[in-house]
């Protein structure tokens, strides 16, 4: 049971790596491509017909790029086609999410707290909404309404806000932020694979039977590639989000989520509006700064209330010798040292979550900052409340806490 364990876990580790590889290499070439795009020089009347022009240097090289808007008149040998990179991302993060979520459901996906579903249950929403999100998408974006791009925008963002709401009144924390990043990268890279590539494969095929490409082929793939672009950021935050419980565990966790999806749209609109040559709008990053300050406060809301009548605030003072301590540390053995064990408890898992020992005070002391903000201030643990913490002892986790920091 030990080696299938270990085996598992090593999958689901290098199944993690390829994921990032392939995302790096995904939003890597989509930003490139985007800066090259809004910075060619479309100023100079060139010989060869192309739209615009670009010279770059790298690697002690100097590039000669020009962009054709249709095409050039003959088909060139060797096209690279960049599609596998959007394809492999989001291969393995669905594997991923079926690893992670769809078979440790009862730890990472259900909270009975939040919504009392079934495995099965929680899986068909799950890839329902995906599903449900592209195909909305890609209407809304191919009817009359769509040819307002900063009004299909404002619609997007609309509904991705009320995803936020749904995901966190259905599943944890945890899982609500990562479905959502799952949500939007589902459509980014369906517009590659429904979209753009299909379109560009109508421009190739038009060239090789000697027709002129239709524009608005290009026009279409140029929309879907902006629209990832300005996705992309908002996607690896909530990617990165599971790492840390302030986000995803806080009563505001939905808010927070809108939140960062307008961070994203002012980080990119700065070096958008860079690569095209049109100012340095600084502002950008200030309102980028007030944004995340609110994200910040949203999520510490619960612990500025909790600590008005006392102000814990000063010098840390030794945990274990804090008001409360003995209380705490029955609360942390009697709902989280069966799995935070040298030897857990709980069935099937063979080893402490992350290497977190739980089982003696000294233990429990030094654990003191994570076990406040994953139990106390958040509900991030236990997982899905599997141990049925109480609000009563999650507030004397806070208190102690409290009591020993101010």
């Amino acid at each position: 049971m030990h080696d299938l364990a270990a085996i598992s876990s090593w999958i689901e580790f290098a199944v993690r790596w390829v994921h990032v590889i392939v995302g790096i290499a995904w939003i890597g070439s989509s930003f490139y491509f985007i800066a090259l795009d809004l910075g060619l020089h479309r100023d100079r009347n060139l010989a060869s017909g192309a739209d615009g022009e670009e010279w770059q240097v790298h690697g002690g090289g100097f590039y000669h790029i020009q962009k054709y808007l249709i095409a050039p008149d003959n088909m060139p040998d060797g096209l690279v086609w960049f599609k596998w990179e959007s394809y492999s991302t989001w291969l393995s993060g669905f594997a991923l999410l079926i690893l992670v979520y769809y078979l440790g459901a009862e730890f990472y996906l259900i909270d009975p707290a939040v919504m009392d579903l079934t495995t099965f249950q929680a899986v068909l929403i799950s890839v329902g909404s995906l599903a449900f999100g592209w195909v909305a998408y890609d209407q809304i974006c191919k009817s009359k309404f769509g040819d307002d791009n900063t009004r299909l925008m404002l619609l997007l963002y609309v509904i991705l806000v009320g995803m936020a709401y749904f995901y966190t009144s259905v599943f944890s924390g945890r899982a609500a932020l990562l479905h959502l990043g799952a949500f939007t990268a589902t459509i980014m890279s369906a517009n590659v694979f429904f979209i753009i590539m299909p379109n560009q494969r109508i421009v190739v095929a038009d060239l090789q039977a000697g027709r002129t490409p239709d524009a608005k082929y290009g026009k279409i793939a140029k929309q879907r590639s902006t629209h990832n672009n300005y996705l992309t950021l908002p996607v690896i935050f909530m990617m990165l989000s599971n790492h840390y419980p302030l986000a995803f565990a806080s009563e505001m966790n939905w808010l927070i989520a809108s939140l960062v999806f307008l961070m994203g749209v002012t980080i990119r609109h700065y070096f958008n509006t860079v690569h095209m040559r049109k100012g340095n709008p600084i502002w950008t990053w200030l309102v980028t700064a007030l944004l995340f300050v609110a994200v910040m406060w949203l999520s510490t809301a619960p612990m500025f209330r909790a600590a008005e009548p006392t102000e814990a605030q000063g010098a840390a003072v030794r945990f274990a010798q804090a008001d409360g301590f003995d209380k705490v540390h029955d609360i942390v053995r009697g709902r989280c040292s069966m799995c935070h064990a040298a030897e857990p408890a709980w069935e099937g898992m063979h080893w402490p979550p992350k290497g977190v020992r739980l089982e003696t005070e000294h233990q429990i002391a030094m654990a003191a900052r994570e076990i406040y903000l994953q139990a106390g201030l958040t509900h991030a643990m236990p997982p899905a409340n599997l141990s049925y913490m109480q609000d009563g002892e999650r507030a004397q986790i806070v208190a102690w806490y409290l009591a020993a920091t101010k």
